[in-house]
């Protein structure tokens, strides 16, 4: 346990997209996500983004671009965890939006409420109650 003094680590979660701009609409529409910070390099490709999902940040920017050894990785194929209060209330929100379910709501045997959803590029993205200790 930290002390008074002390600052536990955060972490953000850095996507890459090939076309950015498309991810951010998802996260926009989909969860509700909302706009923070967004540079653009000279050729209007996203050199960092920020969105705020429930008082977190979410870091993307485009696949390709950058300094290494963050340009050379590949877009997609990741996985995000993110626990939430409500699962089955964003669950209703991204169908409503037409997102692809990956995996639906269900109760897990570890006492979690869960779904998993895969966005526009292949990210998954688990929404769940179990919010692990340390």
């Amino acid at each position: 346990m930290p002390s008074p003094t002390e600052t536990p680590a955060s972490f953000y979660a850095g996507l890459r997209y090939e076309d950015a701009d498309a991810g951010i609409a998802w996260l926009e529409s989909v969860l509700g996500a909302e706009r923070h910070e967004l540079f653009r390099d000279d050729a209007g490709k996203v050199v960092h983004g920020e969105l705020i999902f429930g008082g977190a940040i979410l870091m993307l920017s485009s696949a390709g671009i950058g300094r290494e050894p963050f340009r050379s990785l590949p877009a997609g194929q990741q996985l995000i965890y993110c626990a939430i209060e409500d699962p089955d209330a964003l669950h209703e929100r991204a169908v409503a939006a037409g997102a692809e379910v990956a995996f639906g709501l269900t109760d897990t045997d570890y006492g979690s409420r869960d779904f998993t959803l895969r966005d526009p590029e292949g990210n998954l993205w688990s929404f769940g109650t179990y919010r692990p200790t340390a």
